[in-house]
């Protein structure tokens, strides 16, 4: 096995968090977070013991600081995280909702340190990963970070080792919707298993059926998809099987942001355990639901022991919820080291 078992890059910011409820104008409190959805899930994958590399750019400043010790108190390995003289660390503000509904979020990136990534911040050692994982956001934030993601997926997937891809779509990075689904479709591409939100994949393919837009991706080259549908639960696809895997029921939502990401965390370490894709959507879906029972991005996102104490407890007395999908008979290995479960 490699030093590093997972590659993960992007931008983290700062995020400030308002202490009390209402429009971002009114509240006078708030307190200071990390945020970023590539480092979320980093983070995630760390806390389950993984040793992830995090490849970015921060700023010479009091954030960019405060977001790289945050990141290593996670346990994350930032050597190759680039501090940059000239262009600041980006930041965000965030409301609080106790409602459950989504919170605001104002973003501060624009120039930022991390849209300054480029192929050549790319060192080879960081290619001997196991694993990397790619969402839609680097390749949206500048031209020279779209040329890195391409760059790091194909070298990757070339050299045999698995690659993930959540599309995790920000229009407003993009110049025009045309141009975001034209490459993150190329992006997804170059992945082995893909990660999209129901209506994600709806724009980005023009299918409104989960089936539909999973065959999609495996035409493209994919070796399996797992498609999220919220509380419902997700669908999944390899080129072998296919099923649905009902969502694990939240009596009290907290905090919507960061579930996706949750979500990407049970897929991938599930996966590189060498689970079965129903058994990893399922692990998928519990993280999920934790991660919206927590107010933060990555703060309800599990240890190894939680993992183990909690989600075994809440599967143990029950069937794998797995439904509509072909009878299980035997396993067999799919492309980089995915195991897929074979229909009888």
């Amino acid at each position: 096995m490699s030093e590093i078992d997972i590659l993960s890059f992007g931008e983290t910011m700062a995020m400030l968090v308002a202490e009390q409820c209402g429009d971002l104008a009114t509240v006078e409190q708030f307190h200071k977070r990390i945020a970023g959805a590539d480092s979320n899930v980093a983070i995630g994958l760390s806390r389950l013991g993984f040793n992830v590399a995090w490849l970015s750019r921060v700023g010479s400043d009091s954030l960019g600081r405060f977001v790289v010790e945050t990141l290593i108190k996670e346990g994350l390995d930032c050597s190759h995280v680039d501090v940059d003289s000239r262009h600041p660390t980006g930041f965000q503000f965030k409301s609080r909702n106790d409602d459950g509904s989504d919170p605001q979020v104002e973003y501060f990136r624009r120039g930022s340190a991390a849209s300054h990534l480029s192929p050549q911040s790319i060192k080879p050692e960081l290619l001997n990963a196991r694993h990397l994982h790619a969402t839609g956001i680097p390749p949206a934030l500048s031209a020279t970070a779209r040329e890195m993601s391409f760059e790091l997926m194909t070298r990757m997937r070339h050299a045999g080792h698995s690659v993930s891809f959540d599309p995790n779509l920000r229009p407003s990075l993009w110049a025009s919707e045309r141009e975001m689904i034209r490459e993150v479709n190329r992006l997804a591409a170059l992945a082995h298993w893909v990660l999209p939100g129901l209506s994600e994949g709806r724009l980005l393919t023009g299918f409104e059926d989960p089936a539909d837009i999973a065959a999609f991706y495996l035409d493209q080259g994919a070796e399996a998809v797992a498609i999220k549908l919220g509380p419902q639960g997700a669908y999944y696809r390899t080129q072998l099987d296919q099923g649905f895997v009902a969502g694990v029921p939240v009596a009290n939502v907290v905090d919507t942001v960061g579930a996706g990401d949750g979500f990407a965390v049970g897929m991938i370490s599930a996966l590189l355990e060498h689970q079965s894709f129903p058994e990893a959507v399922q692990r998928a879906n519990w993280i999920g639901s934790r991660a919206v029972q927590s107010r933060g991005d990555m703060e309800g996102l599990p240890t190894r022991t939680e993992l183990s104490a909690e989600f075994e407890a809440a599967f143990a007395s029950k069937s794998n919820r797995r439904t509509a999908a072909p009878t299980l008979a035997t396993r067999t290995n799919v492309g980089a080291g995915l195991l897929a479960n074979r229909p009888a």
